[in-house]
């Protein structure tokens, strides 16, 4: 177990190394933007096995009314073209400053814990943790009279209700897309995962010798 980063590339080629580890599984959350990459390149200065677990995207389906972009200033424009008035934001605590932008909405954030400071002009902030239901998210949908729907597409079934609730009610959904992806070996569950490691081979990397000297 390890808390904090890594330092880079390098730090995590130098982790990896002293640690004699055979393969890299990078679980990284789908939104990480930069991880991924460090991974990808500490396993290919290594010649390390590594694959990426990440599981699939949500899709749209019949019904809903989605606009995908790349990025959150993106969802803060669509939101202004949609004139959306009553928004709920479910991206997190921590990038709201691109909707302060969006003019003649009340941003309705729903976050884990309180974000401080709250760049927002017209705001109300509710503090809740998933998984939701479909019939919590309605109501949760229909309490704030919101007309746009803003979220990541993380996937994943924990916090997956909120979109059938939008299309339930006809909500339009912006979704933001997910950062490119290193190229390399995929696994979409952890059973996947598991499965490729079954065919790694056992013998590990011989960890470096004090001082940073190469064996």
């Amino acid at each position: 177990m390890r808390t904090g980063g890594f330092g880079g590339v390098d730090g995590l080629v130098e982790a990896v190394r002293l640690g004699g580890f055979a393969a890299l599984v990078d679980a990284t959350h789908p939104f990480a933007a930069v991880m991924p990459h460090h991974a990808a390149a500490a396993a290919d200065e290594l010649e390390l096995p590594r694959v990426r677990l990440l599981r699939p995207p949500w899709a749209p389906g019949p019904g809903d009314r989605w606009i995908e972009v790349d990025d959150l200033a993106a969802a803060a424009g669509a939101l202004q073209d949609l004139g959306a008035r009553r928004v709920l934001l479910t991206t997190g605590r921590l990038e709201l400053a691109p909707f302060a932008a969006v003019e003649g909405a009340h941003i309705v954030v729903r976050t884990i814990e309180p974000p401080e400071p709250l760049p927002l002009p017209s705001a109300t902030v509710v503090l809740d943790r998933g998984p939701y239901t479909v019939s919590g998210e309605v109501a949760l949908l229909r309490e704030h009279a919101v007309d746009a729907l803003v979220t990541k597409n993380s996937g994943g079934g924990a916090t997956a209700a909120k979109l059938t609730a939008a299309r339930t009610l006809g909500v339009p959904v912006v979704m933001v897309r997910r950062p490119p992806q290193p190229p390399g070996p995929l696994a979409t569950t952890v059973d996947d995962a598991e499965a490729w490691l079954a065919d790694v081979p056992a013998a590990a990397p011989r960890p470096a010798q004090p001082g940073g000297g190469q064996p």
